[in-house]
């Protein structure tokens, strides 16, 4: 049995978590969800770490959303370090999907981002937990874009 930590936060403007659940159930039917839902992104860290520590998760995909301010990008940047280290200390991945409300104007778009960069993360993890650690070297260097679309390689 295959458990995987879901974080998200109530300060998202879209329940990203839903689309990652998703192709998770898809791919690995037979892996065991475990949603763990808290404030905001200076929270992520310590729900993935509990996650991966206390509910014996083999990995965690955590979704984040930060605002236009400039508090909120500081509060990613901690939350991003704190992701790191959470990887570091316990051995696991801990895929961090975030959005940044400022990537786009409209929020048709931004929901459009935050849709396709939780779905492809989510392919990506299940690629890494079914496949391991080489699953994903096919793509490397193919300018693969998450949320936007892909850019390509510059040479081939």
């Amino acid at each position: 049995m295959i458990k995987i930590g879901v974080v998200d936060t109530t300060f998202s403007r879209v329940d990203m978590a839903k689309h990652a659940i998703d192709v998770i159930k898809n791919y690995l039917p037979e892996a065991v969800i475990v949603r763990y839902t808290v404030p905001g992104i200076k929270d992520i860290p310590l729900a993935a770490r509990n996650l991966i520590m206390n509910d014996g998760c083999e990995a965690v995909i955590t979704l984040g959303w930060v605002g236009r301010e400039l508090v909120d990008k500081y509060s990613y940047i901690a939350s991003s370090i704190g992701i790191i280290l959470v990887q570091i200390l316990t051995g696991k991945h801990v895929i961090d999907v975030t959005v940044h409300e400022d990537e786009a104007d409209e929020p048709s778009r931004l929901y459009e981002i935050a849709v396709d960069r939780a779905r492809k993360h989510a392919l990506n993890l299940v690629r890494l937990i079914k496949y391991g650690r080489e699953a994903l070297s096919k793509y490397a260097g193919k300018g693969l874009r998450q949320g936007t679309p892909d850019v390509g390689p510059i040479k081939e």
